[in-house]
C-alpha cells in the first residue's frame, strides 16, 4: 500500500500551514488516496469527500480551529476535516460500533462545531456561533460548509434573511451541481448561470483593488460604490441573490485551487462582516469511477478500489422495500392519473426513479424541502389529487407541523411512504427511524400501516390511496422482506393460536423475525401480528383485555410507541393481566449494523425466542 509521507508528518494545524506549495499539491493527493482506501474497506460517504479535500486543506489554513468554529452542513464533506483535526488513525473505526462517526460531533473533537446529519442546518447554527463571538468581542469568525444541494432547503434563507451585519460569518457554499443526485430547482439553475457568467465577479474584484491602492481617495471611493450598489454592477449584471441579501460575494473559485482558495478564504476572513464564497468542485473527484458516476459513490459498502465494483453491493441483491414501493407506485400512477409522487431529493433511495420516467407530468422533486414537500400535496390533495409523499422516517421529523396544521387538521387526503422506518445501522444517531410512529400517533385522524412483507405492502398502499381518509402513513424498513410471516393481504391483524397464557405482539420487520421465533419453541404462545398498527382496532382491544400476560415487541422508542398506546388502552378496558414491552430505549441509537442493533435491544430472532422461553417457563 501507497505510504502518506506527507500526510503522517502533521501532528496539528500549525504543521498544516506551515507546509510548502508543492507539499499542499502532495498532501491532497496522499488524502485523497487515505480516503479512497479507508472508505473501501469501511464503507461510508465517498464522493463529497473527495471533492472537498483542498476547500477542507484551505479552510484550516485560513482559519484557527476551534476559536474560529467551522460547521459542515450535512457532514457528508467532513471527512478531511477529520483526518487534519487528528482523527486519522482511527479511520479504520469509521462507522462502525464505538468507532469514529461519519458525521460531524462536538463531542468527539472539540473542531466539530455543530452537530451534523440532516441538510440546511449549517447557517443558523454559524448565526448563533457569530453572534455569540460578537456578544462576547472574541474577534472570532463563524464558517458554514454548505453544498449547493443544501440550497434547496428553506431553513438556509430563513438564516440568511437572519444574518447579522455586523456577524464575522463566512458562508461557503461549495457548487458541484449535487445532492446525492442531481440537484433541481431555481436556484439550482441560478447558481450555473453565475458560473456560466463570471465576467462581472472578476471585475469587481480588480476595480475593488484598484480603488484600494489609489491614494487617499481610494477606499473611501470603494466604499461609496458598494454602498450604492455600483452602476456598473447593473449595467454588466444585476447583483447576485446575496449581495442583495447584505452578503458580500466572493467567487465563483476553482475549488480545486489551493492558491484561489486560500485567497478567497483569506479576503472573506479579513472583510469582518458576512460573506459568501462560492467555490466550484467535482463530486468525487480524483477517484474515476466516482467521477464518472458520483451517486453511485455518495454512500458506499466495501468496495474493491481497481475495479470500483462493490464487494457487497449497496443495496440488497433482491428486491427491497424500496423498490417494490417504487414499482407498486408506477403501476398505480400508469392506471390512475390522480396520484402523484413527490420526493424531497431522494428519487432513487425511495424508488421514484421508475414513476418519475413513466409519469413525468405528475412527478415532484422538491429538492431538500420536507416541509414545503408536505403542504404542497396538501394543496394538490385540495383539488381532487392523490398525492404519494416518499421520505426517510429521519427526514419526515422535519415536516410535523406541516403534517398537523396543513394535512390532518382538515383530514385532506395525502399519503406518507415513510421509507427506512426502525433501524437503519452505520449513519447512527441523525439516520436512525425510530421516532415516526410517536411523531404522527399524537396527530388526531392518522392512520398508519407496517407491513412485514412486500405483499402486504403493496396492498396497505392500496388501501392508502383509495381507502382511508386524512393523513396515512405505510412505513417500511430499509433492505428486503424477513422468511415469511402470515399476513395475507388486505388483513388488521393476524393471530396465530398457541398457549393463551401468554399473548406475543409484534409489528412490521419485527413480526417477521417474532415469527420465526416462536417456529423454533416447541409450545410456542399466541401471536398476533399487527399491520395496520394505528389507531388500535377496537375488537382486537377487547380480546386482548381478557389476557393472562402480555408481550410486545416493538422497533421504537419507548415514549408514544404502539406498545404503550396498547397499554394504557387496555387499562381503559379494565386490564388485570400482567403486560411487558420490549421496545428501543428513549435515546438516540448510535452507529451499529442493524444486527447488532437489534439484538442489542432484544428485538433480533434469537433474542426474542429466549426472552418468549423465559416467559413461558415463568408461567409453569
Amino acid at each position: 500500500m501507497e505510504g502518506y509521507p506527507i500526510l503522517d508528518k502533521l501532528n496539528g494545524l500549525e504543521d498544516l500551514r506551515g507546509l510548502s506549495g508543492w507539499e499542499l499539491e502532495r498532501l491532497c493527493y496522499e488524502i485523497r488516496s487515505f480516503l479512497i482506501d479507508h472508505v473501501s474497506r469501511t464503507g461510508g460517504h465517498l464522493a463529497s469527500n473527495l471533492g472537498a479535500v483542498e476547500l477542507t486543506v484551505a479552510l484550516h489554513r485560513v482559519f484557527h480551529s476551534p476559536e474560529d468554529s467551522i460547521v459542515w452542513d450535512v457532514g457528508h464533506q467532513s471527512y478531511t476535516h477529520k483526518i487534519l483535526t487528528g482523527r486519522k488513525d482511527r479511520f479504520d473505526t469509521l462507522r462502525q460500533p464505538g468507532g469514529l462517526s461519519g458525521f460531524p460531533k462536538p463531542h468527539e473533537s472539540v473542531h466539530d462545531a455543530f452537530v451534523a446529519g440532516h441538510a440546511s442546518t449549517s447557517v443558523s447554527a454559524a448565526c448563533g456561533i457569530a453572534a455569540a463571538n460578537r456578544l462576547s468581542g472574541n474577534g472570532h469568525t463563524a464558517v458554514a460548509v454548505v453544498g449547493d444541494g443544501a440550497f434547496t432547503g428553506g431553513m438556509i434563507y430563513e438564516a440568511i434573511n437572519n444574518v447579522d451585519p455586523a456577524a464575522r460569518l463566512v458562508i461557503v457554499l461549495n457548487h458541484n451541481d449535487m445532492s446525492i443526485s442531481k440537484n433541481v430547482g431555481a436556484f439550482a439553475r441560478y447558481l450555473s448561470t453565475i458560473r456560466a457568467k463570471p465576467g462581472y465577479l472578476h471585475l469587481k474584484e480588480r476595480i475593488e483593488n484598484l480603488l484600494e491602492h489609489i491614494p487617499l481617495v481610494g477606499l473611501p471611493l470603494e466604499r461609496a460604490i458598494r454602498s450604492s450598489k455600483s452602476v456598473l454592477k447593473y449595467i454588466l449584471y444585476h447583483n447576485t441573490f446575496f449581495e442583495e441579501m447584505g452578503l458580500y460575494y466572493i467567487g465563483p473559485v476553482d475549488g480545486h485551487n489551493l492558491r484561489e482558495l486560500e485567497d478567497a478564504l483569506t479576503q472573506a476572513r479579513d472583510l469582518g462582516q458576512p460573506s459568501v464564497v462560492q467555490v466550484e468542485t467535482v463530486k468525487g473527484k480524483g477517484y474515476e469511477f466516482a467521477e464518472r458516476n458520483p451517486p453511485a459513490y455518495h454512500g458506499v459498502s466495501r468496495f474493491d478500489v481497481c475495479t470500483g465494483t462493490f464487494g457487497s453491493s449497496p443495496a440488497p441483491a433482491g428486491p427491497t422495500f424500496s423498490s417494490t414501493f417504487g414499482a407498486e407506485i408506477e403501476r398505480l400512477g400508469i392506471r390512475d392519473p390522480r396520484i402523484c409522487a413527490i420526493t424531497a431529493a431522494m428519487k432513487l433511495g425511495t424508488g421514484l426513479d421508475g414513476f418519475s420516467r413513466s409519469c413525468p407530468g405528475r412527478f415532484f422533486d422538491v429538492g431538500i424541502a420536507e416541509e414545503h414537500a408536505v403542504t404542497f400535496a396538501a394543496g394538490l390533495a385540495t383539488k381532487g389529487y392523490i398525492p404519494v409523499f416518499a421520505v426517510y422516517s429521519t427526514f419526515l421529523q422535519r415536516s410535523f407541523d406541516q403534517v398537523l396544521h396543513d394535512a390532518a387538521l382538515e383530514k385532506t387526503h395525502i399519503v406518507l411512504a415513510v421509507d427506512r422506518a426502525g433501524i437503519v445501522g452505520d449513519d447512527g444517531d441523525t439516520h436512525q427511524g425510530v421516532f415516526d410512529v410517536p411523531m404522527l400517533t399524537c396527530i388526531p385522524g392518522v392512520t398508519i400501516y407496517s407491513p412485514a412483507g412486500f405483499d402486504s405492502l403493496r396492498e396497505d398502499l392500496r388501501r392508502a390511496l383509495y381507502e382511508e381518509e386524512g393523513v396515512v402513513a405505510v412505513r417500511y424498513p430499509r433492505g428486503g422482506e424477513g422468511d415469511h410471516c402470515p399476513f395475507g393481504p388486505g388483513e388488521d391483524d393476524v393471530w396465530v393460536d398457541g398457549d393463551r397464557r401468554l399473548t406475543v405482539i409484534a409489528y412490521g420487520r419485527t413480526a417477521s423475525a417474532l415469527w420465526q421465533a416462536c417456529q423454533k419453541l416447541e409450545t410456542p404462545p399466541e401471536q398476533v401480528y399487527l399491520n395496520k398498527i394505528w389507531p388500535l382496532s377496537d375488537e382486537m382491544l377487547k380480546v386482548l383485555a381478557r389476557r393472562e400476560r402480555i408481550l410486545m415487541f416493538e422497533e421504537s422508542v419507548l415514549s408514544g410507541s404502539i406498545a404503550e398506546h396498547l397499554l394504557s388502552a387496555l387499562n381503559r378496558l379494565g386490564f388485570r393481566g400482567e403486560y411487558r414491552m420490549v421496545t428501543l430505549p428513549d435515546a438516540f441509537i448510535p452507529q451499529c449494523s442493524v444486527p447488532e442493533a437489534l439484538d442489542r435491544f432484544g428485538l433480533s430472532t434469537g433474542a426474542m425466542e429466549k426472552r418468549v422461553r423465559q416467559e413461558m417457563e415463568g408461567l409453569e
